[in-house]
């Protein structure tokens, strides 16, 4: 009984362990045309990410490829038409935050004291934000997107970012996001 589960776990482990080779031979073989576009010059940079074999990527000179549904930090949109942010300050990103790292203050009238529909203050704290994209899941004005930014080495703590060093315009969003961005305008048509 436990001899042959046994058997069993170390075939697979020995499966999938000739199964990393298996790319790199099928590349050395000569298949035409579609070698030069599947395998390209960088193994592993031009392949899919479904791709299987032993490759190393050079990373600061060669870059893989990310999904379009990468997310990092979340980033403001600013209106193309106005050149304004979008957001109204209505404070749903802060109530579904589950780490509770985003702070945002509403402008104020001076003469009446009525709350306006945009933030004094707001501020994203990037050493204890996880990444969830709630912000922009339920933000209900399309104000808060993911980026894809992740190389954010620093020598000090990023600690508080604030609305203007999360701010970039609609045409970033559309070119890190085009599907996402293409479905949103059809949505808003």
């Amino acid at each position: 009984m436990y001899g042959w589960g046994i058997i069993k776990t170390l075939w697979m482990t020995l499966y999938h362990f000739a199964m990393t080779y298996v790319e790199d031979v099928r590349s050395w073989l000569p298949r035409g045309k579609e070698s030069a576009s599947e395998g390209g010059s960088i193994p592993g940079v031009a392949r899919g990410e479904h791709t299987h074999g032993v490759f190393t990527v050079q990373y600061p000179s060669e870059r893989r490829e990310l999904p379009e549904r990468y997310r990092n930090f979340p980033f403001f949109v600013i209106d193309a038409e106005t050149e304004q942010l979008r957001c109204t300050a209505c404070g749903i990103c802060a109530q579904i935050c589950p780490v509770q790292c985003i702070w945002i203050q509403r402008a104020k009238d001076p003469e009446t004291g009525r709350p306006r529909r945009y933030p004094v203050s707001y501020y994203l704290d990037t050493s204890q934000c996880m990444t969830c994209g709630f912000c922009a899941e339920f933000c209900p004005f399309d104000a808060i997107k993911m980026d894809k930014d992740f190389e954010l080495a620093s020598y000090s703590r990023p600690g508080f970012m604030s609305a203007k060093d999360l701010a970039k315009p609609e045409a970033y969003h559309a070119s890190i996001h085009p599907t996402a961005y293409a479905e949103e305008a059809a949505k808003k048509k």
